[in-house]
């Protein structure tokens, strides 16, 4: 199951606030019968959250997050949710990326593509960072020659892991 599904049972005790859902009457939602239990897409707060429950609770949801691999983003599908069901902010979705992560994921994609149609690390960085910003006399010392070597080197290591690395969002983990 995606992380980003919660799984969602009957509550074992009853809270002193609990939330009453009534699948059938959310609009923009959606809840589907399957041989493994009941699918539903839930509109609140603005976006859709995925839950996937083995019955319908009649009242008082419980969200299961085992403790895997996946915990961090079970947990922020869960908070944002939860969120949703309190309508406050939700903030960013689990699975999005900060806003300089993805500006670096693009120029090391971008540059691993002209290092693998033999463009120099010079060339790169003109096409990168543009012409003005390259040195003539020191190239060598640059942070730019620096900064496209990583971006090369990191673009490789994404070519090798495939499209998971770019959707990963496990911190500390290493990816070489």
């Amino acid at each position: 199951m995606l992380p980003t599904v919660l799984a969602v049972r009957a509550a074992n005790c009853i809270a002193p606030k609990s939330y009453q859902l009534d699948f059938n009457n959310l609009p923009g939602s959606e809840l589907r019968r399957a041989p493994d239990g009941w699918h539903a897409i839930v509109t609140l707060g603005g976006t859709k959250h995925r839950l996937w429950l083995r019955e319908l609770p009649v009242s008082g949801y419980s969200v299961d997050l085992p403790l895997d691999a996946d915990f961090e983003l079970r947990l922020g599908a869960a908070r944002r949710f939860w969120l949703a069901l309190e309508r406050r902010a939700l903030g960013m979705p689990p699975l999005a990326l900060p806003a300089l992560k993805q500006r670096r994921l693009i120029l090391a994609l971008r540059a691993v593509d002209g290092w693998q149609k033999g463009n120099s690390y010079r060339q790169i960085a003109q096409g990168l960072f543009g012409g003005h910003r390259i040195a003539e006399r020191a190239w060598k010392t640059d942070d730019l020659r620096s900064r496209t070597i990583r971006l090369v080197k990191l673009g490789r290591r994404l070519m090798r892991l495939r499209w998971r690395a770019l959707l990963a969002k496990r911190r500390g983990r290493d990816d070489k």
